[in-house]
């Protein structure tokens, strides 16, 4: 037997006939109440599930209008950024080497009947010596900076444990070095492959040098003709320098002075007009 609790029309069990029409009215209008509030009403698990669906067809579409019909993942049409840039500084090196050339040629040409006294060539040739875009020969030295291992740890205590930026060169630290041996009398520098003028910037970014248009990677070479004795105490009393020797002692980033002897440094090969930003009309 099934008491009152368990029966589904639980109130009308025990009533029969006309006499519990009423009974059974009220009984089935609050059922049917119930019914219209459970099946009218909006469930918000049914709203979530409608709203992932749509953010999902979002992604989809996105993905889709991105891809251009190409997979994004493994297409080899798709050049890296990287290797674009190393593209485009391959470029600009021999573009800077057929510039060299014909300056060259330009010059030979110039030096058979330019109409010009001696005094004033030797002043043009003293204006092209201190703009570098001459050869420079001399006694130089060459610093060498490079990168610490990837697995440094701290060598000295008292330290903390390297975080990734102490372990790569900086900006910072190549312009100590530039700064300090123009200071020390240096009367040319050549930063790896490219002679440094008034208007060369160095920059990095992330762990690798822009330099006048061309990328390098470390380790990084920068030369200078002078007095080796005064390029080398210039570097000793660089307060900068002196900070980059810490990590030098302390994480094992690189550092070597060495001297050269007599070398020639090449002359500035590329373009010496001034480039900056335009408004757009």
């Amino acid at each position: 037997m099934s008491n009152s609790a368990d029966s589904p029309k639980a109130g009308s069990g025990d009533s029969s006939g006309p006499g519990s029409g009423t009974v059974e009215s009220d009984g089935s209008s609050s059922l049917a109440t119930g019914d219209a509030s459970a099946r009218g009403g909006v469930r918000p698990v049914r709203v979530l599930t409608v709203g992932v669906f749509a953010l999902a067809g979002l992604i989809f579409f996105t993905s889709f209008d991105t891809a251009k019909g190409t997979n994004i993942r493994t297409d080899a049409s798709l050049l890296k950024l990287s290797d674009l840039i190393q593209e485009r500084s391959h470029k600009n090196g021999q573009l800077d080497e057929s510039n060299g050339v014909l300056r060259d040629d330009v010059e030979a040409l110039a030096e058979r009947d330019d109409g010009s006294t001696e005094a004033e060539d030797a002043r043009l040739t003293a204006l092209e010596k201190n703009a570098g875009t001459q050869r420079l020969k001399g006694e130089a030295i060459t610093v060498t900076l490079n990168d610490a291992p990837p697995n440094a740890t701290a060598k000295l205590p008292g330290y903390p444990e390297p975080q990734p930026d102490y372990l790569v060169i900086h900006q910072q630290d190549l312009q100590a070095v530039v700064n300090a041996l123009w200071l020390g009398g240096a009367k040319g520098i050549k930063v790896m492959d490219q002679r440094l003028i008034s208007t060369s910037a160095v920059r990095c970014v992330g762990n690798t040098l822009i330099l006048q248009g061309r990328v390098y990677s470390p380790p990084y070479k920068i030369q200078a003709v002078g007095d080796p004795e005064k390029l080398q105490k210039a570097l000793a009393e660089s307060k900068a320098i002196q900070n980059y020797m810490v990590y030098v002692n302390v994480y094992g980033l690189g550092w070597k002075v060495t001297e050269d002897g007599p070398v020639t440094l090449p002359g500035y090969s590329g373009t010496v007009d001034l480039q900056y930003a335009k408004p757009v009309e």
